[in-house]
């Protein structure tokens, strides 16, 4: 029983240190370095930012997705993102866009603290993983 505990209290251990966000840092109007250490895979970007009920990006977000019916209007376009900004401002823009502006509708998709009206699923807990995010920087800077 006891090594049984162990290892159950191991797992919940490290089930919570996944939920923890890695350590980043903001250079100016960016996160140059990627929270993973590793590069994105852009087609999988793409998967989340066109999925409605992952990233949801195109509520506020149209895009060069013809197939995708009603995209949003109350953000930038994505079409050119990668013209507009690069890797690391991308990065800071989907990890905590307050950061740049703290008017931003822009949910933080990497940061639990400071938050209000968290719904319960989702307190203690980021709206896309490290790798999420470097998956969507790495296709919205294909985006030119």
């Amino acid at each position: 029983m006891t090594a049984a505990a162990a290892a159950a209290a191991a797992a919940a251990a490290a089930a919570a240190a996944a939920q923890e966000p890695r350590p980043y840092t903001v250079t100016d109007d960016a996160i140059p370095q990627s929270l993973t250490g590793m590069p994105g895979e852009a087609e999988r970007g793409l998967k989340i930012v066109t999925n409605r009920s992952v990233g949801l990006c195109l509520l506020c977000h149209s895009g060069p997705y013809p197939g995708e019916r009603f995209q949003g209007t109350m953000a930038p376009d994505l079409t050119g993102a990668g013209s507009r900004w690069n890797e690391g401002q991308l990065r800071l823009r989907i990890v905590d866009a307050a950061r740049l502006n703290p008017e931003t509708i822009m949910p933080p998709y990497y940061r639990m603290d400071g938050l209000n009206r968290v719904a319960p699923g989702f307190r203690g807990k980021t709206i896309l993983t490290a790798e999420q995010i470097e998956d969507v920087v790495a296709y919205l800077v294909t985006l030119r």
